[in-house]
C-alpha cells in the first residue's frame, strides 16, 4: 500500500511537472509568436510597404468609422440634444440683432480656445509620436508677444487671435514700464487651453488600462506589456530608466491626487506610465484628471510661460546675438541674419511695413517653415503608418481565434 501510494505520488508529481513544462513551453511559443508579428506589423510603413500600408489604412479607417457610427447610434438620445442644442446657436448665429455682438466675441473666443486645446491633444496624444506643438506653435507665440511688449512697451495692441501681425499700440509709453506678469496675463489664456489639451490627450492609456483591469483582458499594447514588466521586476530593477519608472508608479500608487499632481506639473516623459498606473489601480476619473488638468494647464504652463518670457526678454536676447557675434571665424556671419530678423520685427510693430524688408528675415522664416512642414508631414504618416499597423493586428488575432477554435 505504501508503495502504491508512493507511486501515486510520484506520478502525481511528474504529470504536475509535465503540465507545468507544457504550460511553460506554450507560454514561450505564444511569447515568440507576439513578438514575430509584432515585428510584421513594425515593417508595415509607407516607406517600406507603401500599397499595403495605404490599403490597410483605408480599411482601417472604414472599420473605425463604422465602430462611431454605432456608438453614436447606441446613445441617439444625446446625439439627438447635441443637434437641437446646434441648430438653436446656429439659427442664434445667423439671426439678425442686438445678439451679433456678443455672439461675434464668442465664436472668436471659441476657436482661438478650440486652436490651442486641438494643439495641446496633438501634442500629448500622437497616436505614438505627438507633434511637439509647443516647439512649433505655442513657445514661439509666447516669444513673439514678449519681444513685441518689450519693444513696444505695452501689451495693449490687439486681444487674441492676433491679425497677420502684432502692432504697437499708439498712445505714447514710458521706457521699461513693461512687466513680467503683464506678458504673463496677455498669453494666458493660450497657455491654459494649450495645457488642458495636453491634459486630455493623457487620457487614452488611462482607459486603456482601466478596461484592461476590469475586463480581465491582456491588450497586445506594447506601454502596457512594459508596464506589467515592470511591476513584475520592480524589486530587480538595476538601470535608471527602470528605477525612475519605477519611482513614478509608487509615487503615483501611494500619494494619490498629489502623487499624480506632482508628476503633471513638471516636464516628465514617463506621464504616459503614470496614466496606465492610474488606469491599472483602478484610480477614479476625477482624481486622475483633475489632479491632471491643475498640474499640466496651470502649474506646468506657468513655469514653461515663464522660462519662454525669460529667455525672450530684451536684454537677454541682445545678449544671445552678441554670443552668437563672438564665435571665432563664422559668428559674424551667424549673427547677421539674426540682427536684421530682430529690425525687421521692429520695423513692423512700429507701422513700418512699408519699407524694405531685410533679407535675414526671409532666410529665418523659410527654415522655420519648412521645419514646420516637415514635422508636420511626419507627424501625418506616423498617423498612416500606425492605422495601417492596427489592421494588420485586427488580421493576426482573427487568424488566431480562427487556429484556436480548430
Amino acid at each position: 500500500m505504501a508503495e502504491n501510494g508512493t507511486d501515486c505520488d510520484q506520478r502525481r508529481i511528474r504529470m504536475s511537472k509535465e503540465q507545468h513544462n507544457g504550460n511553460f513551453t506554450d507560454s514561450s511559443m505564444l511569447s515568440e509568436r507576439k513578438r514575430r508579428e509584432r515585428e510584421e506589423r513594425l515593417n508595415i510603413v509607407l516607406w517600406k510597404k507603401p500599397l499595403v500600408t495605404l490599403q490597410y489604412f483605408c480599411l482601417e479607417t472604414l472599420i473605425n468609422l463604422k465602430e462611431w457610427t454605432t456608438k453614436l447610434w447606441r446613445r441617439r438620445g444625446v446625439l439627438v440634444c447635441v443637434l437641437l442644442a446646434l441648430a438653436v446657436l446656429t439659427a442664434l448665429y445667423y439671426i439678425e440683432g442686438a445678439h451679433q455682438q456678443y455672439v461675434r466675441y464668442m465664436e472668436k473666443k471659441f476657436f482661438w480656445c478650440a486652436y490651442w486645446v486641438g494643439l495641446g491633444i496633438l501634442s500629448s496624444v500622437g497616436l505614438g509620436t505627438g507633434l511637439h506643438t509647443f516647439l512649433l506653435y505655442l513657445g514661439p507665440h509666447i516669444a513673439s508677444v514678449t519681444l513685441a511688449a518689450y519693444e513696444c512697451n505695452s501689451v495693449n495692441f490687439p486681444e487674441p487671435p492676433y491679425p497677420d501681425q502684432i502692432i504697437c499700440p499708439d498712445e505714447e509709453t514710458t521706457e521699461g514700464s513693461i512687466s513680467l506678469w503683464a506678458i504673463i496675463s496677455k498669453v494666458r489664456l493660450e497657455a491654459c487651453m494649450w495645457g488642458a489639451g495636453t491634459a486630455i490627450g493623457e487620457l487614452p492609456p488611462y482607459f486603456m488600462a482601466r478596461a484592461a483591469r476590469l475586463s480581465g483582458a491582456e491588450p497586445d499594447d506594447e506601454e502596457y506589456q512594459e508596464f506589467e514588466e515592470m511591476l513584475e521586476h520592480a524589486e530587480t530593477a538595476q538601470d535608471f530608466a527602470s528605477r525612475a519608472k519605477v519611482a513614478v508608479q509608487n509615487l503615483v500608487q501611494k500619494v494619490g491626487f498629489f502623487g499624480i499632481l506632482a508628476c503633471a506639473s513638471i516636464p516628465n516623459p514617463l506621464f504616459d506610465l503614470a496614466g496606465i498606473t492610474c488606469g491599472h489601480f483602478l484610480v477614479p476619473f476625477w482624481t486622475f484628471f483633475g489632479a491632471t488638468l491643475i498640474g499640466k494647464a496651470v502649474i506646468k504652463m506657468h513655469i514653461q510661460k515663464l522660462f519662454v518670457i525669460i529667455t525672450f526678454s530684451k536684454h537677454i536676447v541682445e545678449q544671445m546675438v552678441a554670443l552668437i557675434g563672438a564665435i571665432p571665424s563664422i559668428g559674424p556671419s551667424l549673427q547677421k541674419p539674426f540682427q536684421e530678423y530682430l529690425e525687421a520685427q521692429r520695423i513692423k510693430l512700429h507701422h513700418k511695413s512699408d519699407g524694405a524688408v531685410p533679407q535675414g528675415e526671409n532666410w529665418l522664416s523659410w527654415i522655420f517653415e519648412k521645419l514646420v512642414i516637415v514635422m508636420v508631414c511626419y507627424f501625418i504618416l506616423s498617423i498612416i503608418n500606425s492605422m495601417a499597423q492596427s489592421y494588420a493586428k485586427r488580421l493576426q488575432q482573427k487568424m488566431y481565434s480562427e487556429e484556436k477554435t480548430k
